[in-house]
């Protein structure tokens, strides 16, 4: 039998959950500490399956099959592809930031403060640690039912992290403050939950399918993707857009896609930056990755049928996205309509159904996570400083926190796609592909990338520069722990933005196989015949 590094990665932040959890109350540093290690320690599991993935080898490696529900076909099955690996990776990488970023947002408000509330510091960590376990295994699973369970099982955890342990940067009272922090938990969880019972009717639809083909049910992706090829399981038109619908409307939710967007400002405001970086840099990753696993794979006719509209709404996305971001007054929301056009951008990608297209979508998941976290942490510090999330209320920070403002400016200009940044990769092959499929949609997707330059040097220069204002006077540069976040985020910016060949090598092999099962190749430039 071989070793379960695929079940040890996901389960060793499960299990510091509960040791963090039972940290006696007294002991809220040890908490810490200890969420901390378990952080770094999948982060080298996590490394160590990146290394031992071979891109020239299986489809999905690291496998582990075992009988789980038999009588209703349930496996606990798991395996890697490329673009699994690489979401993984960044997964464990962007944790130990969070929870270092994090270190004091869970601590208890002052003893003076009328209104203080105690918040158990030991339940802040644990969830963030169980938020990465679930988030990592649905990455893994490659059975249909096992995905579902994490997929909705995460809602609960990042439930109680928005609700529970909100920004303490508020313009209104504690009272206020709790309901708009009590609304976008519910908002979150409520269009969530919807996207989950959708998303229920169509597995259990899909199990029926292939109990009727079959002579048994599965829930086992390879066993059905085997049986498509063999030509022993073809669902009918009605049936195979039918689920794919089905499945897509959750994973579009969650991305989210608009017009199933709106939860997200609201959940990213009111969360503690760290908290926020979970959600679009982490979570939300999980429904465009499931899109490609599960949408094109299980069903390619009705993806490519799906196609036209869902290249609209991906389009409606960058630009309504981006023109929202422009006209924000809050730091936290204006990063929140941005995140809402990068997820247009990859949905683009993934569908334009071209090797580059998905390539890039694939890249821009792993790009857009880390300097959405660089952006958004170095946000959090700056509105841990002046206690406000309002633009207005900054001005000349540059010139008392001169490397706060610095690298403010780096996770700025990453996310307007700069060129030397990896953004930028993402973003260009995404549009490359794009552009050669459906030159019109390519062409119009351009747009968000002028107004991405708009928002993000309008925000820099209304908080960083000119006259310093009375409520910026003192304000501390970046401490050691907050560099010690901001800085290797930075670096991986540079160095994906200059050399993205480890991931373009690893993702590109899954891309090609992805783009077989929707029997889609990629168009060959149209040469006028000579004379």
């Amino acid at each position: 039998m071989s070793f379960p590094l695929l079940t040890l990665t996901a389960g060793l932040p499960a299990l510091g959950a509960i040791a963090t959890a039972a940290v006696p109350a007294a002991r809220r540093g040890a908490a810490k500490w200890l969420a901390l290690v378990v952080s770094l320690a999948t982060l080298v599991l996590a490394a160590i399956a990146f290394v031992r993935f071979d891109p020239g080898g299986a489809r999905y490696q690291l496998t582990e099959s075992h009988a789980w529900i038999a009588d209703f076909g349930v496996r606990y099955e798991l395996g890697v592809d490329g673009i699994a690996v690489a979401l993984i990776g960044l997964t464990a990488l962007l944790v130990p930031f969070v929870i270092a970023a994090g270190w004091h947002d869970a601590d208890p408000l002052e003893e003076k403060n009328p209104n203080r509330r105690w918040r158990p510091t030991q339940g802040f960590f644990a969830l963030i640690l169980l938020v990465e376990a679930m988030v990592i295994i649905s990455f893994e699973a490659t059975d249909v039912f096992l995905f579902y369970i994490f997929f909705e099982a995460m809602l609960i955890p990042m439930y109680f992290l928005i609700g529970g342990f909100g920004d303490r940067a508020h313009e209104h009272g504690e009272e206020e403050a709790a309901r708009q922090r009590s609304y976008a938990a519910v908002k979150f969880l409520l269009y969530n939950l919807a996207g989950g019972l959708i998303m229920l009717a169509a597995v259990i639809g899909l199990y029926a399918v292939t109990a009727d083909q079959l002579g048994q049910g599965t829930f086992s992706l390879q066993e059905i993707l085997q049986a498509r090829a063999a030509g022993e399981l073809d669902m009918s038109t009605t049936a195979e857009r039918a689920l794919f619908l089905g499945f897509f409307f959750a994973f579009a939710v969650k991305a989210p896609l608009f017009p199933l967007h709106t939860w997200l400002p609201n959940a990213m405001g009111e969360a503690t930056a760290p908290v926020a970086v979970l959600i679009t840099a982490v979570v939300d990753k999980v429904g465009t990755f499931a899109m490609l696993r599960f949408c094109l794979q299980l069903f390619p006719e009705a993806s490519k049928w799906a196609t036209p509209a869902i290249l609209v709404l991906a389009l409606i996305s960058i630009v309504y996205g981006a023109l929202l971001a422009v006209g924000q007054r809050d730091i936290k929301r204006l990063i929140a309509y941005a995140s809402i056009s990068h997820f247009g951008f990859i949905i683009l990608g993934i569908f334009a159904m071209t090797s580059q297209g998905q390539g890039g979508a694939t890249l821009y998941m792993v790009n857009h996570g880390i300097s959405t976290a660089a952006l958004m942490l170095v946000a959090g510090f700056l509105i841990s400083r002046r206690g406000s999330r309002l633009i207005a209320s900054y001005g000349g920070v540059q010139k008392v926190a001169p490397v706060l403002a610095g690298t403010f400016l780096i996770g700025g200009l990453a996310t307007l796609s700069l060129p030397g940044l990896a953004p930028f990769v993402s973003e260009f092959l995404v549009l490359v592909g794009t552009f050669s499929r459906y030159p019109a949609v390519g062409i119009i997707a351009t747009t968000g990338i002028v107004l991405a330059a708009l928002y993000v040097l309008v925000l820099y220069q209304r908080t960083m520069t000119g006259p310093v204002k009375a409520e910026v006077q003192g304000m501390p540069d970046l401490k050691v722990r907050e560099l010690a976040v901001v800085a290797p985020l930075i670096a991986l910016l540079i160095v994906l933005g200059v050399y993205p060949k480890p991931l373009t090598d690893v993702v590109n092999p899954a891309v090609q196989q992805t783009l077989s099962d929707v029997h889609k190749t990629d168009p060959k430039p149209a040469l006028e015949a000579s004379k």
